[in-house]
Parts: structure tokens; sequence; C-alpha cells
């Protein structure tokens, strides 16, 4: 039986009273977070806005229950708000005017942000065991929000998106780390989870902060600075850049080599025609990249094929063909008739969006075959997503259209070796010069990505970002609790709860110990969350991969992210961390080193002996050391080189080996007991 619900009206203060001759609002706008499907947060306000005519008459409704009035403002705003309610549903709303609004399947539950760089903007299609995965993601009760991405020089009223049951169809293309939090979360909690995906890879914090943020400190300045230099000098730099990029391509060649194509041999033996046989390729669920299939770590050329049944009155109708995005380059045709086609002219080629128009003539009978000739250079080779911008449908008619995703056949054209390739620009060449629409741009993700969901209520967010700052990882001390700051400053909750991921293990182990970058941004990201009690930290320094910035292991990411939200967030009592570095006293030459969150007690992981600690004297020069749990929570760290220490570290190095667990094998956070000047004091 539904219950009646009351609603509590919140008009701003730059809403008129009611006046008798208002009308029904026509032209009702909402923004996009506002959809069917949606998850909206349980036991707070819940807030509705959007926009209509002026001074027109807006009626809010859930269920069945009471009917709000408000009147818009002489802008045509409008805003109220709905009492908090408990978890569950569907629920309907609406929003009455002229015309009605109606979302339905509307639940009531948890609400997440997954924010970050390319590490949350990493996909479940790209995990260990994805197609596992992704068979298994069957959760209707887990809604998923991606905000398509935007970099603007003003805050925005509205983003892009739209809410979707999670399956193993939606799941393909969602943040790996947002979804198995948000999955960890319903197995525990039993309620409705609502994760909204915004993020944007190689981005920098700043670009997710409010800009009067960054200007209002002078240790953020320099930001500000350069980025207004880059933008002075840009066209000058873009021409010299072109330059660049035109003689090296006229010469083959690049930074670091890469796989050329050297034609389209499939074209010549007729894999585009309509009449081709393909009965005997093999068949891949698109959109993915063809790395998660055993045996094609490959780069080169790949075609794809695939039969559509159009309905009649498709017939020799203009079609619009969208397959989302494609790493590298595509070359489209239906019937044999190459449509489109996307190369490196195309700024940020392989995540930029193919749309194709397939004219009247070509598409003469109800059967059509599209195929598609994907060329991979390096790196991941394939169809990116996400799934619903796979499809086909007639000009001007988008809502009404065929989904692409899902099975194709396939068929390798070109097999080359995969290259690594690690030039600054990612592709072999250097890097773009940074001008008014990089992601790089201050405040620009927070204008656009951000900015736009507030205030749309949630619990809180889960964070993984840090690596393109890690060269000014002392800056990020204040840039990280700023950013939050922020955000709860935007949502009017400072409470506002946020998960951080430590940054994983990376790049080559050193021989001896080393200052890292890496480490004090790590730091960082711990001083953040030790000075802030509504904030936990996720510990990933042992699940990374030394020659992969992203890692695939984002399971135990999102395991280890719910375990601090459980218990400080939902009163779960279980051990959320690693052990803890508390205090350090000296014994003669030996340093004992004293921990919490050890829950039964301290142990080593996988060997018998103690690895990742660092010890020096005086002169400051770090060697490895030797330790040992002498009880439960202690240990002792000493060298036969240092025979006066005065400091210890422990995995601090970018790719360290350190073996310390607790007892439900949580990994140490990384620390260090001395305070001296680190490689990125006062960079900014």
């Amino acid at each position: 039986m539904k219950k009646s619900y009351l609603l509590i009206l919140v008009i701003t203060l730059t809403m008129l009273p009611f006046k008798t001759k208002s009308k029904p609002s026509k032209h009702i706008t909402l923004p996009l977070i506002f959809s069917d499907n949606m998850v909206l947060q349980q036991n707070v306000p819940i807030v509705i806005w959007g926009n209509a005519d002026r001074e027109s008459i807006i009626k809010v409704q859930m269920d069945e229950g009471d009917v709000v009035t408000t009147v818009t403002d002489n802008i045509g705003k409008w805003q109220v708000k709905l009492n908090p309610m408990k978890a569950g549903g569907p629920h309907t709303l609406k929003i009455i005017g002229a015309d009605t609004i109606t979302f339905s399947d509307v639940m009531i539950g948890e609400v997440w942000i997954c924010s970050g760089q390319s590490n949350m903007e990493f996909s479940v299609s790209s995990v260990l065991n994805s197609q596992k995965e992704i068979n298994s993601a069957d959760y209707d009760n887990i809604r998923l929000f991606t905000v398509t991405k935007k970099i603007a020089e003003k805050p925005l009223s509205d983003c892009d998106g739209t809410w979707e049951k999670c399956s193993h169809e939606t799941v393909f293309d969602f943040s790996a780390v947002g979804y198995f939090f948000g999955r960890e979360l319903y197995k525990k909690l039993n309620v409705p989870i609502g994760l909204i995906h915004s993020s944007w890879g190689g981005t920098p914090i700043e670009s997710w902060m409010n800009y009067k943020t960054l200007e209002s400190d002078s240790d953020f300045i320099p930001i500000i600075n350069r980025f207004n230099e880059s933008i002075k000098n840009y066209p000058g730099k873009l021409e010299e850049y072109n330059k660049i990029i035109a003689k090296l391509k006229s010469e083959d060649k690049t930074l670091n080599q890469f796989q050329v194509d050297k034609g389209n041999k499939g074209l010549e033996l007729g894999f585009a025609k309509s009449n081709f046989d393909d009965s005997e390729w093999k068949e891949m669920n698109l959109p993915s990249y063809w790395e998660s299939l055993k045996g094609m770590d490959i780069d080169g050329a790949v075609w794809f094929r695939k039969k559509i049944i159009l309905p009649k009155n498709w017939v020799s109708k203009k079609l619009i063909v969208e397959l989302g995005s494609i790493d590298d380059f595509d070359i489209t045709y239906v019937n044999g008739v190459q449509i489109g086609s996307t190369g490196e002219e195309t700024p940020n080629y392989w995540m930029h969006y193919r749309k194709y128009n397939l004219r009247e003539n070509i598409n003469n009978s109800d059967t059509i075959i599209i195929a598609v000739r994907v060329f991979d250079h390096f790196g991941s080779g394939g169809f990116g997503g996400p799934r619903r911008k796979i499809r086909i449908y007639r000009e001007n008619v988008p809502d009404d259209f065929i989904s692409l995703s899902g099975v194709w056949k396939y068929k390798i054209e070109t097999e080359l070796s995969p290259t690594d390739i690690t030039g600054p620009g990612g592709n072999g060449f250097p890097p773009e010069p940074m001008g008014p629409e990089s992601s790089h741009r201050p405040a620009g993700l927070y204008n656009g990505m951000i900015y736009p969901l507030a205030p749309f209520a949630v619990r809180g967010v889960i964070w993984y970002q840090g690596e393109t700052n890690a060269g000014r990882a002392y800056q990020y001390r204040k840039l990280l609790p700023a950013m939050i700051t922020d955000w709860r400053t935007l949502w009017k909750n400072n409470k506002m709860f946020f998960g951080i991921v430590s940054l994983a293990n990376f790049m080559e182990r050193d021989e001896e110990p080393k200052e890292s970058d890496w480490a004090e941004l790590r730091e960082a990201q711990y001083l953040t969350v030790k000075k802030d009690s509504n904030t936990s930290l996720a510990v990933t320094i042992d699940i990374g991969e030394g020659n992969n910035i992203h890692p695939k292991n984002k399971q135990d990411v999102g395991k280890r992210l719910a375990l601090g939200t459980l218990a400080k967030v939902y009163g779960f009592n279980i051990e959320y961390s690693g052990p803890e570095f508390l205090s350090v006293a000296k014994e003669n030459n030996k340093m004992i080193l004293k921990f919490n969150h050890v829950n039964g007690g301290l142990f080593v992981k996988g060997d018998s002996e103690l690895k990742g600690f660092s010890i020096a004297g005086a002169n400051r020069q770090f060697v490895w050391a030797n330790a040992k749990i002498i009880v439960k929570n202690k240990i002792v760290v000493s060298s036969g080189k240092i025979k006066n220490p005065i400091a210890v570290r422990y995995n601090w190095a970018n790719n360290p080996t350190g073996n310390l667990y607790n007892d439900v094998e949580l990994p140490a956070i990384p620390f260090r007991t001395d305070s001296f000047d680190g490689i990125t004091f006062n960079k900014k």
C-alpha cells in the first residue's frame, strides 16, 4: 500500500508570492539528473528544481500523496523540497503544469558520486575477469548515471546523462571502482544504490575546484597564472605544434615509434560488402576492447560486421549511425559504401564519438550490413562506448532507435605486436599546447561536471585522483582539503563524506631507498584523512602494476572504499584500515614503532621477513632496514649501518615492496617518522 508523503515547500527569496492571475506553467524543464530509474537519497530532504514560464504555477506530487504548489520566480526558476523518505520504491514523481512530467521507477536509497581521473574512469570492461563481472552485473536496484564530459568557463546549470538500471548491458563502460564500491554497499545495506560517475582521465585536482577558492589562496595562484599564460601563448604555440606534427608525419616517425597502418587489405577482400560470407568469423560483444579477449593483446586492424533488420518505414530514409568512441581509428561502411571515418586529424580521436549519416539511397531494403574497420596503433583497441551511444535511428528521431550494442562478427585483418608508447603525448607525439578547451583548465570540470549536480542530494563521494598532481604533492596537502570544502559548500553539507583512494604502486622498483613524489602524494592524501573525521582512506599500495598506471584489480579498490564507508558512515563494527603508524621511540640504535588498526595483530604477508622499511641517521641518507614484529602492535627497526638512527620510513617509494598487514589482510598505510622537506616541497 502506498503511503501519503508530506511535502515541505521551500520558496527561494526570489520567488514571488502566489497570484490569482498565475497560470499553470508551460515549458517545464528539469536538470537531466532527474529521470526515470533515478535513486533519491534516503533520510534527507530531497530537492527538486527546474525552470518554466516566469510567475507560473508548478505542482509536485509523489505517488498519490499530497500535491504541493509553488510559483516560479521572475526568471522562471522554481524549487521545492520533499520531506526525508525511507529506502524503497518504486515511486512515481509528477511535476504538473499545463502538462505533466512523470518520472517512474524512482527508488529511495543511498546516492554516491564517483569522481577523479583515469583510474576512476577505468571501465568494468577492462578489469580482471571482466567478462565474468559483466555477466553477473544484473542488479535492478543499483542505478548508474554517467556525466558526459564537459569543460566550462563558468558554472553550468545542467549536465548530460541518464539513469540506467545496472545490468550486463549498462555496466560495461561504467566506472569499475564506482560499480564495485556500490555493489559492496548494496550487499551490506540491502537498499537501492545510486552511483553518479563524473570523472576525466589525466586531469589535475584544480580542474575540479571552485575558481574562487583557487584565486583566494596565494599557494594556488601559480596554477591560475600558468593557465592564463598558456591561453595567451596558445595561438603561437598551436601553430608551432602543428608544424612539428606535420614534419614528424611527413618523415613517418614520432618521438616513439608506434604501429603504422599499411593499408586496408580487408576492403580488397570484400569485408565491407553486404553479400560477404562472414559465417566463419568469431563473435565479440560490443562495446568492448579486444584486449579483454584471450589471445587478443594486439595492435593492428580488426573488422567488425553486424546485420540489422530495419522497420519498413525506415527503408529509403536518411538514418544516423552512432558508434560511440572507437580506439583508435575507424572506417565505417553500410552495404559496402563508406559512410564515415575518423583518423588522426580528429582531436582526441580515441574518445571521439562516431556519428555518421546514412543516405537514403544506401538503405534501399529492410536489411543492411554495417561493417567497421578499426585500426589500433597503440594501447587498447576497439569500441569504448558508451553503450547507449551505439545505435541507429532516423534523422531527427533519436528517441526511436535500434541498439547496435551486443554481438558482432569480427576478424583480424592485420595483427601487430603491441607497442609501448611512453611519449609525453601518450601517442608518441609531443603533448598539444594547453588551450581554452583543455581539461586542465582551473575549475573547468567543477563548472561543467560537478556544479550542475547540486543540490541533488547525495550521501558522499569516492575520489580516485592524484597521479597528475604528484609533481606538486606538497601543494596537494592544501588542494585536496580545499576541494572537499568546495563540494561540501556547494551541497551545503559540511559532513559530506569522502572516501579517498591512496595511489597504487607504480613504476620500476628502486634498488636503494630514494625520494618519491608519489610517496609524498600518498602522504598528502593520508594527512587529509587524518584531519577530517568525515573521510576514509583506501590503501592500494599492494594491488598496483609496475608497468601499468591503470591496474586492473579494481575489485579490491571498491571493497576497501566500501569498508571505510560502512564503518564510518553506516556504523558497521568492522576493521576498515590497515596498520597505521602511531608513534616512535628510540632505544639505543633501534627504533620501536607502535601501530593502531592492527585488529588481531600485525603480520607479515607472503614472506618470512618484513620488507619495505628504511632507516636514516643524522645525514638523512636512508638505507634498507631490518624490521621485526615484537608484540601485537609494535615493530623494531634497525640497521648495522646506522648507529644513531633518527628516522624510519615504510613503503616510501613509487613502487615499494612492503608486506606489513593486519590480520584481516589490509596493508599498512605508507608512512615516515620524519618531516624532512621532500622533493616536491614548495613546488607550486
